[in-house]
């Protein structure tokens, strides 16, 4: 087959590259900034082009685009997206139905949301990892000792958050009410509330204090964006230093990311690092490694996850729906539940060296047999031929 890709910043890019060329496939790129996912006459128009001058059989892109599935339509074109975050606004979009889409998304739920409203080509497709590649990294790496530490984390701590710039606008009630909203999704485990917590009333007020911004074809409203843009990130900002503090008290715990933690006063800062070359190593060095899902991903398994196991990594992650789907808890990974029961699971396997590296090594073998790339990839091109 012959692709056109959209290259833009998505983690597992060049991943998916890899793969359609290892299959046999030709690629071709096109890379351009993007100030909407909507609308852009300029990009539309060398995307046009493009296609226009080569016979692809399909476009590709990580995440999904409103414009490019309108060009794709307008020259009866496939276009191909698969989702890594959750939910899209940019699927919310009269767009979203055209016939031209074929849309794999990792998170069930959004599947479901999504089949439900009528989009004929959607499927659910969970994300991969290519352990073969980070083999290689850790084959030929002089430098593992770097990395080496008992806890570690690697992510944003999400501090610039649009919350924090909104809160001292709302009234006090409001204010209030969302304090207690995030307070009650972070000590629930696997499942998300916020969306059913803002309330018609709640939405109401709130628009005196909100504006709402979209494009003409979208139809997310006020409260999906809300959730998701706002209440989402501060919720993630709130869960992952609050659990980084407690294990901080107890534990050495290296953070790595592009975040300010200079409140962390106890957390070893360890600076941002690459995800192709040095990521993996964190992740193999490291005696537990955290995940933490940002509430945003309602049921699927974040990428963190897939990486960490493909770099031979022992996880200790919240609980996920999807999660039973693929792997056996306590066997493959461990899950978490609360602070409390974080700190304690940390302590236990810290302390059970011979059980860490078994599960770390059984959660390895599982991600290398079942869940590559190329297994992904050949199960979304057989759902193209269906």
């Amino acid at each position: 087959m012959y692709i056109l890709m959209y290259r833009w910043k998505a983690y597992n890019y060049r991943d998916i590259e890899q793969t359609f060329l290892l299959l046999g496939h030709r690629v071709d790129n096109i890379e351009q900034e993007l100030g909407s996912y909507d609308v852009s006459p300029e990009f539309e128009r060398v995307i046009e082009a493009k296609i226009m001058e080569n016979r692809y059989d399909f476009v590709f892109t990580v995440n999904y685009f409103a414009l490019i599935s309108n060009v794709c339509q307008k020259l009866g074109v496939k276009y191909v997206s698969w989702t890594c975050d959750n939910p899209l606004i940019s699927m919310y979009h009269e767009s979203v139905f055209h016939t031209c889409n074929y849309i794999f998304t990792f998170d069930k739920t959004n599947y479901l949301e999504f089949k439900g409203m009528g989009v004929e080509h959607i499927w659910h497709l969970p994300l991969a990892v290519d352990v073969n590649r980070i083999d290689t990294i850790l084959e030929h790496t002089t430098d593992l000792g770097k990395y080496r530490g008992d806890v570690a984390f690697v992510g944003s701590l999400y501090e610039r958050n649009s919350y924090d710039k909104l809160k001292g606008r709302l009234s006090e009630y409001l204010r209030g009410y969302f304090d207690a909203v995030m307070e009650a999704q972070i000590n629930i485990s696997g499942g998300s509330i916020v969306e059913s917590l803002l309330t018609t009333d709640i939405l109401e007020q709130l628009q005196e204090y909100f504006e709402l911004e979209k494009s003409d074809g979208s139809f997310s409203d006020l409260g999906l964006i809300f959730q998701t843009t706002v209440l989402g990130f501060k919720i993630a900002e709130r869960a992952r230093r609050r659990a980084l503090i407690e294990l901080s008290k107890y534990y050495r715990v290296n953070v790595y990311s592009n975040s300010d933690v200079s409140d962390l006063l106890r957390i070893q800062y360890c600076g941002s690092v690459d995800y192709w070359s040095e990521m993996p190593k964190v992740f193999h060095a490291s005696r537990i490694n955290l995940n933490f899902t940002i509430p945003n991903i309602k049921s699927g398994i974040p990428l963190r996850v897939w990486d960490v196991l493909g770099s031979g990594g022992f996880l200790l992650t919240n609980y996920q729906a999807e999660i039973p789907c693929y792997f056996e808890e306590g066997s493959d990974l461990v899950c978490f539940h609360g602070i409390d029961d974080l700190r304690e699971k940390t302590g236990y396997y810290l302390a059970h060296e011979e059980e860490r590296r078994q599960i770390a090594k059984k959660g390895y073998e599982k991600v290398k047999k079942y869940h590559g790339y190329v297994t992904r990839i050949q199960q979304m091109l057989r759902m193209l031929e269906e």
